[in-house]
């Protein structure tokens, strides 16, 4: 096989990954690195021979149950030798018994479909330059602006695992930012705008109807003004779909979300943004 040895990441070397994801064509936001490492700084590994990077993955575990995996590249030069599988290996071994998500290539469905993963649904990446929207409307605020309990408690509705630190670290993120609809005095959408190595991706965005997607994406646009604009987008929400379409978005890249068994029951319907195609 290879004199292949795996470690896990340093703080400072999940850039790499970052970095090897963005020559792939994934476009990361500026500062995910720096937001990926919150939920389980032993979650990211490096495979090297002779102290040359060559492999990298992530296997991030939220909670007892639940483990979402990312970031999985071979450098060109050394795929087909194995080290792929060897460190596929090391991740899926640091998730122990939780439920593992993913959102793979969609030409590698068949061998993550051997590694005991599920297709659920597909994510479609939407991307197109946009205008700066007008003034958003009086009831939308600044996300901080919301108790922190009230965002965690809605974002469990859509992801299968409490991520507490994570979402505050990344509503906090430099360059980030979030817009929050409030009707009835209850918070009906919610989203948040970084900006990436092109353009920006809103993400994640979460509303109860359109209606309210629509708000907050306009109030998102509003503030971080125009330019490339990226939205991951699950297709079973036909109402997520045509938000992007009307905005002129057009498919750019899908992914297969995939999982190893049951999660918890979300709710997709809310779902108009995807947080991330590496961390859920």
């Amino acid at each position: 096989m290879s004199d292949l040895q795996i470690r896990n990441m340093r703080f400072e070397e999940i850039s790499i990954a970052a970095d090897w994801a963005a020559a792939e064509g994934w476009n990361p936001g500026l500062a995910d690195a720096t937001c990926f490492a919150i939920p389980d700084a032993q979650g990211f590994f490096l495979g090297e021979i002779d102290g040359e990077p060559v492999a990298t993955v992530s296997c991030v575990n939220y909670g007892e149950t639940f483990a979402f995996l990312g970031f999985y590249i071979v450098r060109a030069a050394f795929r087909g030798a194995g080290h792929g599988l060897r460190i596929w290996n090391a991740a899926i071994a640091h998730a122990g018994s939780r439920v593992i998500g993913l959102d793979g290539v969609v030409a590698q469905q068949d061998n993550y479909r051997k590694s005991g993963f599920h297709l659920a649904y597909a994510n479609i990446r939407y991307g197109g330059t946009i205008a700066a929207a007008p003034a958003p409307p009086a009831d939308v605020v600044a996300l901080e602006k919301v108790p922190f309990a009230i965002v965690e408690a809605d974002d469990a509705t859509v992801f299968p695992a409490p991520r507490g630190n994570f979402l505050r670290a990344w509503i906090d993120a430099p360059g980030h930012i979030g817009r929050a609809l409030v009707r009835d005095g209850r918070l009906a959408a919610w989203g948040v705008i970084r900006p990436c190595r092109t353009g920006r991706k809103i993400g994640p965005l979460v509303a109860d109807d359109r209606a309210g997607a629509e708000v907050i994406m306009r109030s998102l646009l509003a503030s971080a003004g125009s330019g490339e604009v990226f939205l991951d987008v699950p297709a079973v929400n036909r109402e997520a779909v045509a938000l992007a379409e009307s905005f002129g978005l057009e498919p750019v890249f899908e992914t297969a979300r995939m999982y190893t068994g049951a999660i918890r029951p979300l709710r997709l319907d809310r779902v108009f943004g995807v947080t991330s195609f590496e961390l859920g």
